[in-house]
């Protein structure tokens, strides 16, 4: 019933910079929370960063002070600036919904790879 989709992921050096962005279309309401999670294979689905729709963040402790995440709830866009790329954030990231009273809604996912 929503569907997310996203773009921006790409290949680039250490230190370099990369933009994703998301744009969710469907049943979508005010009251809800846009993301990102990342995931490696043979490893667990984590969280990177999180927006509410009233502007709220937060972030993994590995990506502070590098990535910044934000929204345009007239759109309903969801973005990740990533800067300062180290070639630990190499990996499939996917952007997410979590919508009051139901369970997340997730993109089909867009790899990032951050060469040494």
């Amino acid at each position: 019933q929503v569907r997310l989709v996203e773009s921006g992921g790409g290949l680039v050096q250490a230190g370099g910079s990369l933009r994703l962005s998301c744009a969710a279309s469907g049943s979508i309401f005010s009251t809800d929370v846009m993301g990102w999670y990342r995931q490696v294979p043979g490893k667990q689905r984590d969280l990177v960063a999180a927006i509410t729709s009233g502007g709220s963040t937060n972030y993994a402790d590995s990506v502070k002070g590098r990535f910044t995440i934000s929204r345009d709830n007239d759109k309903n866009t969801v973005n990740l600036q990533m800067n300062s790329l180290k070639p630990e954030d190499t990996a499939v990231y996917y952007c997410y919904i979590h919508r009051f009273g139901y369970t997340r809604d997730w993109g089909q996912g867009t790899q990032v790879t951050v060469s040494s």
